[in-house]
């Protein structure tokens, strides 16, 4: 087993309150990804499990075993808590060749030869670098060297691995590879993974649940799906999504246990049962509506129900087309998989199911009405 438990964990760097009373959990064989933009505790956060940083507050558990007790200054030394971290920078010693760097640890620990020449061959051929074993770092691509710290970190077999933001000095086609690679990896050695990154891609594409960070506090954890779908505030959905999702000014009205929900893109009712707790207690008030670009459809014609709307811009993108539309003074984005020619200013008919539509109240920026799942 390797779970991990961070319970009430407070970080300060003088008086600056980087972490506020964290309480997170990672399953174990968890795929955890801490995600969020530049400076909102995430790495902070990593290498407060790693033993990098001490909290002023809080417990850390790994399974049963306590390593971190705040409280009572106690702090287990990193190299015992049976974890493997990968940086950002690689860290490769530059006179080793890539067998050493990957033996180093094993080396350190005083295992026998035979134990860890197989070891390491072991790991260079899980990472598809055998034939690179006498090569030095700077003999090395970015990707290579990549493969090479993470063959150094899953030799020693750790309980589990922390990745620091491992690909973002690679170019765009090598992280799509290394992506690839880093979700095998966790398929084939179940390991529990905490990774940080501030790219939603790599979090969406390889995690098998999400840690959203913002200030230093912890805002959401859910899957992937649920983080899309269903995004806990307005600043979750406004950071997941690409193109991001329209947010749209609107009015909601309580009828019954219900919500009657107008905007410019017409009304409609929400049932009792997509509505959550954050629900304001006025009987009528400001809201947002969310809508996800893709789910947006630009008909042929004319439908019932359907909305005239104006196009203002056009984005060919290769496979897919992204068409700026305008509904009187709101702008709407539309994810349009079909390559169509679309013309500036040309009037087109819009439809899209209410029951795909999140609504956010304004005052708190809570979800208040869910999506419906796929």
């Amino acid at each position: 087993m390797s779970r991990i438990e961070l319970k009430n964990i407070n970080k300060y760097y003088g008086k600056q309150h980087i972490l506020k009373d964290i309480n997170l959990v990672a399953e174990d064989g968890d795929f955890l990804t801490l995600l969020g933009p530049s400076g909102c505790g995430k790495t902070t956060t990593l290498r407060v499990v790693a033993g990098l940083e001490k909290p002023e507050t809080g417990t850390i558990y790994l399974d049963e075993k306590q390593i971190v007790n705040a409280q009572e200054r106690f702090y287990e030394e990193p190299g015992k808590r049976g974890m493997d971290l990968v940086f950002q920078s690689y860290a490769l010693w530059p006179h080793m060749n890539v067998f050493n760097n990957v033996a180093f640890g094993l080396s350190v620990k005083k295992l026998p030869s035979p134990e860890i020449a197989e070891k390491v061959k072991a790991a260079l051929k899980r990472m598809r670098i055998e034939e690179y074993a006498k090569r030095y770092p700077s003999e090395l691509s970015g990707g290579q060297q990549q493969r090479v710290a993470i063959a150094r970190a899953i030799v020693s077999d750790s309980k589990v691995l922390l990745l620091d933001e491992p690909l973002s000095n690679l170019d765009a086609k090598l992280r799509v590879d290394m992506r690839s690679e880093i979700k095998r990896l966790h398929h084939d050695l179940g390991t529990t993974i905490l990774y940080v990154t501030h790219d939603q891609v790599e979090a969406l594409t390889m995690s098998t649940r999400i840690a959203i960070f913002f200030s230093g506090e912890l805002e959401q954890v859910a899957t992937p799906m649920e983080l899309y779908q269903n995004p806990i505030s307005l600043r979750v959905a406004d950071f997941i999504g690409n193109p991001k999702i329209n947010i749209i000014h609107a009015h909601a009205t309580k009828e019954n246990n219900a919500l009657r929900i107008s905007s410019d893109l017409g009304t409609f009712v929400a049932s009792p049962d997509l509505l959550t707790d954050d629900v304001p207690d006025a009987d009528t008030f400001d809201c947002f509506l969310g809508i996800r670009p893709e789910k947006i459809k630009i008909l042929a014609a004319p439908a019932a129900g359907s909305i005239t709307a104006s196009v203002y811009s056009v984005q060919p993108a290769g496979s897919e087309t992204i068409v700026n539309l305008k509904i009187n003074d709101t702008n709407i984005l539309v994810k349009d998989l079909d390559i169509k020619n679309y013309k500036t200013d040309q009037d087109v008919q819009i439809t899209f199911e209410t029951a795909k539509v999140n609504v956010f109240a304004k005052d708190s920026g809570r979800l208040i009405k869910r999506v419906v799942g796929d």
